[in-house]
């Protein structure tokens, strides 16, 4: 308390998380005057967070997701008002941008959207990220999750990173860990709860097809995941097999972030028949749905969206389709499927 008067208002603290006793007396206050402002609380542990702020502060705080920049903020690109207006920037009327408003996707998967190395292009790329993976097994998983074996979370974290824009194996992850199954999930609630990584669950609606039931993985932020797969150079990225999983993980992650960044919790799926091709992404919004399809490619045609073609037929005329790849302009394809930039382009 008496550091709390004298400290005054307003107030930022941060990593509450070490702290959160402070949160009950902070409540205190907060009844006391309800203005908004007077407190900014942050913490890198969102789940530790999430507890204290449940049981104390329920009803009296907003939560906000603090994400690794988006391309629009890279490039200072406010975008559409809302999302209404981005669905229908990018699918009904073809997003319109010029060659200066573009990013360069291969730099974008090296780099990555974390301040440091994307807005100071002098720090060393490899040190930064190799630093940020220490600092948070040796950290964050030792004081979130127990993990005794650093060296073997280290490991699952690799292999993790393989797996992005692929099916999760569970089962196949616990054999070549030699840990069990509840363990896995539980490193993997790790990771997801402290936006490492994103669980894309497939889209339920029966098409007339038994579909996959597992989640497919996604780094957030595509620098972790390049490092982590030990890709340093362009060449290695331009010339490896990962360029296309990493192109849709670099795409998914955008989407996830518009929709955080207007404060609406992510409608994304994706759709993948049993033995039959799939729709990289299906966004259901308001009783509509959207459908992505994403190539690496800088030069589209028809048959890089012959995927997303059978999606929209089985979808109905209501569903509307983009192709996302290296493009500078939108193109349509024929059957109602534009191409649009692989950021988004506004």
């Amino acid at each position: 308390m008496g550091f709390l008067d004298e400290a005054g208002t307003p107030l930022i603290l941060a990593e509450i998380q070490y702290v959160p006793k402070l949160l009950h007396f902070v409540k205190d206050r907060i009844d006391q005057d309800r203005s908004p402002g007077r407190w900014l609380m942050t913490g890198s542990q969102s789940f530790s967070l999430m507890r204290g702020v449940s049981q104390t502060l329920s009803g009296r705080i907003a939560v906000l997701a603090l994400d690794p920049f988006s391309t629009s903020e890279v490039r200072e690109k406010n975008g559409p008002e809302n999302l209404d207006e981005l669905l229908a920037a990018v699918f009904d009327k073809g997003i319109q941008q010029g060659v200066s408003q573009t990013v360069e996707l291969v730099d974008w998967l090296l780099r990555g959207g974390f301040p440091e190395p994307r807005a100071n292009p002098e720090v060393d790329r490899q040190l930064w990220f190799s630093s940020y993976v220490q600092s948070y097994l040796e950290r964050d998983v030792r004081d979130l999750a127990q993990v005794a074996d650093l060296s073997l979370f280290s490991r699952f974290v690799m292999l993790v990173g393989s797996c992005t824009g692929n099916n999760l194996n569970m089962i196949e992850l616990s054999r070549e860990l030699g840990v069990s199954g509840p363990t896995v999930k539980r490193w993997l609630s790790v990771l997801e709860t402290s936006q490492i990584i994103h669980l894309l669950y497939p889209y339920h609606r029966n098409f007339g097809k038994r579909i996959r039931k597992s989640p497919k993985v996604y780094f957030l932020d595509p620098g972790v995941d390049t490092y982590l797969l030990g890709l340093h150079t362009r060449e290695a990225v331009l010339q490896g097999p990962s360029l296309g999983v990493l192109t849709e993980t670099a795409v998914i992650g955008e989407w996830l972030k518009a929709f955080r960044q207007k404060g609406e919790h992510p409608g994304l799926h994706y759709w993948q028949p049993a033995g039959g091709s799939e729709g990289d992404l299906i966004i259901e919004r308001d009783g509509r749905l959207y459908g992505v399809e994403v190539k690496a490619t800088a030069t589209a045609t028809p048959r890089h969206a012959q995927s997303l073609a059978r999606w929209l037929r089985l979808a109905g005329p209501s569903a509307s389709g983009a192709l996302a790849c290296r493009v500078a302009q939108p193109l349509t394809l024929g059957s109602g499927i534009k191409t649009v930039s692989w950021h988004l382009g506004w």
